[in-house]
């Protein structure tokens, strides 16, 4: 089985191209899947670092991570150099469709580099961050593609013309099996992309993303009880209104007892504000204590999780853009400026503080403990409900 020249470089480069792809699979699972892997060799500095790459949502494309992409395309590139060799054999017959692999080679090449670039500009523009190995696979895409067409232009035009009318010919001898694998492979990306099953952890990301996106609460409740009193699955939430992922958090608990008939939720109020909470050493939530009294200012008038939803969603930093929130509530003001600047108010909020810090050891928000197992930062909407049905949601 003898082979050109110019086919033996390509398969070089394939090869070459598929150990990085395999190498780039390992890191994508190390950076994603294991948390006690060390850094990957390639994560050289705050800039170029391919494990900070691997974690993006950028790393994936319709539900499957990019370098799974690129050890399928370099065995498509090895399969067009020997297509030739297995077309005489009987059974292998139906590959005669493939006549200039050549040519299918060079245009596979360009597109690739092409979209090569695309992905370039993300990692420079967006994430700002390089991943050395990806650049590699972009060069030896070029290289492919520049071999496969002698490096000329026209034969560039020319291999994409033959491309072209070579994959029409091939469509109409075998049109049912084209459409049967058209849908299979349809499908099967509709399936991984909708569902992100392959990827999980952006799976995650992306569940969580769409709640943040969410504006105004829809779930949203008056009163100053979430859920179901009697319940028998309890949520202790601990988190503050300036914290971003608290907002997020706040949304998918009203969202759950909505769904669950037996959970009740109790929040406790833990502001990253050093004016208030003394157990904290950076003050991270300038303005936290600020709202959670006005939350609680607002219990003693009955609508503790109305004034909630507004605080997370407005965030006002001073008194008239409360009161403002005051106003749409329907709370009565002088009662509310009374509780507002009232010992007692202080004195509930301190000893949330308190009781967050010294009994539960509590040190980031959010944090919810479920019937007694502590759930520290935020989880997916569908992760929430499993842990919640692990304990008896219903």
């Amino acid at each position: 089985m003898k082979f050109s020249k110019k086919m033996l470089w390509i398969m070089f480069l394939c090869f070459v191209g598929l150990g990085v792809s395999i190498k780039l699979s390992f890191i994508y699972y190390h950076a994603n899947y294991d948390s006690y892997a060390l850094p990957s060799f390639c994560s050289i500095n705050e800039f170029v670092d391919c494990d900070a790459v691997a974690k993006t949502t950028y790393s994936q494309f319709l539900g499957i991570p990019l370098s799974y992409w690129g050890i399928f395309l370099y065995l498509i590139f090895l399969f067009l150099t020997i297509v030739d060799k297995f077309k005489n054999i009987r059974i292998f017959r139906f590959l005669e469709v493939f006549k200039n692999p050549i040519s299918y080679i060079s245009v596979l090449g360009i597109l690739s580099f092409l979209s090569s670039m695309i992905l370039a500009t993300i990692s420079l523009f967006v994430i700002k961050k390089l991943c050395i190995l990806c650049v590699v696979t972009y060069f030896i895409d070029l290289i492919i593609a520049l071999i496969a067409s002698e490096c000329n232009f026209k034969n560039i035009i020319h291999n994409f013309k033959t491309t072209l009318f070579d994959f029409i010919e091939g469509v109409k001898r075998y049109t049912k099996t084209f459409f049967v694998l058209l849908i299979l492979s349809a499908s099967f990306l509709a399936y991984s992309g909708i569902t992100l099953n392959f990827v999980p952890k952006v799976k995650a990301v992306t569940s969580i993303k769409k709640f943040g996106k969410i504006k105004y609460n829809p779930y949203r409740i008056h009163g100053n009880t979430l859920g179901n009193p009697h319940g028998d699955v309890t949520i202790e939430i601990y988190s503050d209104f300036v914290c971003p992922l608290c907002y997020i958090n706040n949304i998918m608990l009203h969202k759950a007892v909505q769904e669950f008939s037996n959970i009740k939720v109790i929040h406790y109020n833990f502001p990253f504000d050093k004016e208030c909470n003394k157990y904290i050493d950076i003050n991270m939530h300038p303005n936290a204590c600020f709202m959670s009294k006005g939350a609680i200012a607002a219990r003693k008038q009955g609508d503790y999780w109305g004034m909630s939803t507004l605080l997370y969603e407005n965030k006002p930093v001073d008194m008239e853009s409360l009161l403002k929130l005051v106003k749409k509530l329907e709370l009565n003001e002088t009662e509310f400026l009374k509780d507002f600047n009232s010992k007692s108010t202080y004195g509930e909020m301190a000893n949330e503080i308190a009781h967050a810090s010294l009994d539960e050891d509590i040190n980031a928000t959010p944090t919810m403990i479920i019937n007694g197992e502590k759930v520290v930062g935020i989880k997916p909407y569908y992760k929430l409900k499993e842990i919640l049905k692990e304990h008896g949601a219903k």
